[in-house]
């Protein structure tokens, strides 16, 4: 999962719990209120009778107190504006078929749902009563009672939720649009870092970064670039010795060529001599026996030779050299088919120029060239091969070396095999700066080089 929209779900989840404590944040406040409002009317109602009630006794001062209240009428429109909407206020003691005074409760918020009406009650418990002395330093004035409607309470905590989560779903939803917005922005850098590692992963190492505003990202960006430059310094030092080990062992190719040539090309031709001479005098002295030994070291003796000029031919400096690329591909070819007519069809597709092609990169593509025809004849069973040079002119000037055959094989297997030729033909790419892939054909198996040629 992307980074960013991991960021942004979280972000969503912490929303969503903080607005769900909102909610019952608001829920419980809501409810609770109706407790103040309660306290408040029967402070207010008390208040008021209290100045009835010191009136009245000032008034009327030969009237027993305990029946100055109510005087002359406490139940008037100004006391129900003295109670909260869903309180009732009584007075006591009351008189005789007394009610309540109630403030409006009609209209007040909207009808919760049941299970809202049900949940409330019994996590937050009911109202209790608010009773006031009318008067602090009579007691006999009398006192008020006022006792919250539950059924008002729970209705006005459903609306203060309605009212408070609409504006809590609408800051919600701006502050993650905006926290979206401000993350992707801030997480934008990674996808230039991510795409300098995808080209450093293609061989592109020194990959320039631009500078970031962030610290953390700064430094992320300074790491890359000098992990590309030391890439690109190990990378350096390792053609170079490559290319020195190449250098190297045409040397000992070369050595051992002409120690070759020299011991065992001699030698070989002294015991052909000497088994001639022997097959020559068993022929006069009439002695069959010895005569067919003697052809029988001569033929072991021409197959030793065939064998070492094989290998001398392997081992020599390669003929692109001596004839160019072109005309030594085509002599590799033609050397090919005319060892034996029951090898398979070898084809050659030369495309573009070649002519200019020379030094290590004609050697390379020669030795390549080389080598997998060797292995297409000697370890499979084509019909037909196929041998195609191109060069690609522009500005991705390049050699491309195609062999492909119809003798079977396992790809995968393989590109993981750890023989001499197919590590020395990925030496000498490598060497070159170059790409070596080997992937599954029609009925076989394709070998394919890239080498750069140097502007």
């Amino acid at each position: 999962m992307r980074l960013v929209l991991q960021l942004v779900a979280r972000l969503l989840l912490i929303v969503v719990l903080c607005l769900g404590a909102a909610t019952v944040w608001a829920t419980f406040d809501a409810y609770r209120s109706v407790d103040r409002a309660t306290a408040a009317s029967a402070q207010r109602v008390a208040q008021a009778l209290q100045a009835l009630y010191w009136r009245e006794l000032l008034l009327r001062s030969s009237r027993a107190r305990e029946h100055l209240l109510p005087v002359p009428d406490w139940r008037t429109l100004e006391t129900v504006k003295l109670i909260s909407p869903g309180v009732c206020v009584e007075f006591q003691p009351a008189v005789a078929f007394e009610k309540p005074l109630c403030g409006q409760s009609e209209g007040l918020g909207k009808a919760p749902p049941r299970w809202f009406a049900a949940i409330v009650p019994t996590f937050l418990g009911s109202h209790a009563e608010v009773i006031r002395p009318v008067s602090p330093r009579a007691a006999s004035a009398g006192t008020v009672v006022a006792t919250p409607d539950g059924a008002a309470a729970v209705s006005l905590a459903w609306e203060y939720i309605l009212n408070v989560i609409d504006v809590a779903l609408l800051m919600a939803a701006a502050i993650a649009l905006l926290a979206s917005l401000a993350i992707a922005h801030a997480l934008a850098p990674a996808r230039t870092i991510v795409t300098a590692l995808q080209r450093m992963a293609r061989g592109q190492y020194r990959t320039k970064l631009p500078r970031f505003r962030s610290m953390e990202l700064a430094m992320i960006g300074s790491a890359v670039g000098a992990l590309g430059n030391r890439l690109e310094e190990a990378t350096e030092q390792r053609a170079a010795l490559t290319r020195r080990l190449i250098e190297i062992r045409d040397d000992e190719r070369r050595a051992l060529a002409r120690e070759l040539h020299d011991e065992f090309g001699q030698n070989l031709s002294a015991i052909l001599a000497f088994a001639n001479t022997i097959e020559t005098a068993s022929t006069k002295d009439n002695s069959t026996g010895i005569a067919q030994d003697a052809r029988m070291i001569s033929q072991a003796t021409h197959h030793l030779m065939a064998s070492l000029r094989d290998a001398l031919k392997r081992l020599r400096n390669p003929l692109p050299k001596e004839l160019g690329l072109e005309a030594s591909l085509v002599n590799l070819v033609d050397s090919w088919r005319s060892q034996s007519a029951a090898r398979p069809t070898i084809q050659l597709d030369l495309r573009g120029d070649l002519t200019d092609i020379s030094g290590p990169a004609a050697t390379t593509a020669y030795r390549v060239a080389q080598e997998c025809l060797t292995n297409a004849l000697r370890h499979g069973v084509a019909r037909e091969i196929s041998l195609r040079v191109e060069r690609r002119a522009g500005e991705d000037d390049a050699l491309l070396i195609r062999v492909e055959d119809d003798g079977g094989g396992d790809a995968a297997r393989v590109a993981q095999s750890a023989g001499f030729g197919l590590t020395g033909i990925r030496e000498r790419v490598t060497a070159a700066d170059g790409s070596l892939s080997i992937l599954p054909a029609r009925g076989g198996l394709s070998v394919a080089a890239t080498i750069p040629l140097a502007a």
